[in-house]
């Protein structure tokens, strides 16, 4: 019994105090609550999304931009010179006379050494 007393006396003190009306969420207390989950939502694209789309957009204007002769890296490690482009088909020469056909998506960047 003494549990249970102590329960209920603990729902009657979470209560509102004697005479006062139990105050309502309302709109503003909704619209506070969400401003944590809009904040952590503004780190994360500035400091994930934008800078990852960024990069997107930097490596597909370098794709645009390939050209025969141009030394490249593919996301694989393998290094070569571009010969020959054929639609998403790089042509790469890896040693003298040795080709070998990537897709273009592969191509990580140009190799500078």
């Amino acid at each position: 019994m003494g549990l249970l007393n102590f329960l209920i006396g603990s729902v009657w003190a979470m209560g509102a105090p004697q005479g006062q009306a139990p105050q309502g969420g309302g709109l503003a207390s909704f619209v506070i609550s969400l401003i944590p989950l809009f904040i952590i939502f503004l780190i994360f694209y500035f400091l994930l999304i934008r800078p990852q789309q960024k990069r997107m957009k930097e490596h597909q204007q370098f794709l645009a931009q390939l050209r025969p002769g141009l030394k490249v890296i593919t996301s694989g490690g393998i290094v070569g010179k571009v010969v020959k482009i054929e639609g998403d088909i790089i042509w790469l020469e890896v040693d003298k006379d040795i080709n070998i056909p990537v897709v273009k998506g592969y191509i990580a960047g140009p190799f500078n050494q």
